[in-house]
């Protein structure tokens, strides 16, 4: 009976783990898209150069690749990815004994 209960939460971890990939795959490949039709239409918006066209739209597939990776961190290890914030302590002014 114990061996039964092993296998099933061995089993339901595996399909748990395939179920946040392909949630990863999914949520990559439509941020990866709309934010390169978004960053399409801003080129074709406000900048004449194909450089800079192309360049609009290498920022939006970057912007969009980054965010799902956020997402996926997340999702995978249970915490957003964060920088860490200084410390900053609070230390009284050195008194000169003038008043």
């Amino acid at each position: 009976m114990a061996a039964e209960k092993n296998n099933q939460i061995v089993g339901q971890s595996k399909y748990d783990l395939d179920a946040k990939w392909d949630a990863c795959l999914d949520l990559t490949v439509r941020r990866f898209v709309y934010s390169s039709l978004a960053g399409t239409f801003g080129g074709l918006l406000f900048f004449r150069s194909p450089v800079s066209r192309w360049a609009s739209v290498a920022f939006g597939a970057g912007v969009g690749i980054g965010s799902a990776y956020t997402e996926c961190s997340r999702l995978f290890d249970g915490s957003p990815a964060k920088l860490a914030a200084p410390k900053v302590t609070e230390t009284p002014a050195p008194q000169d004994g003038q008043d």
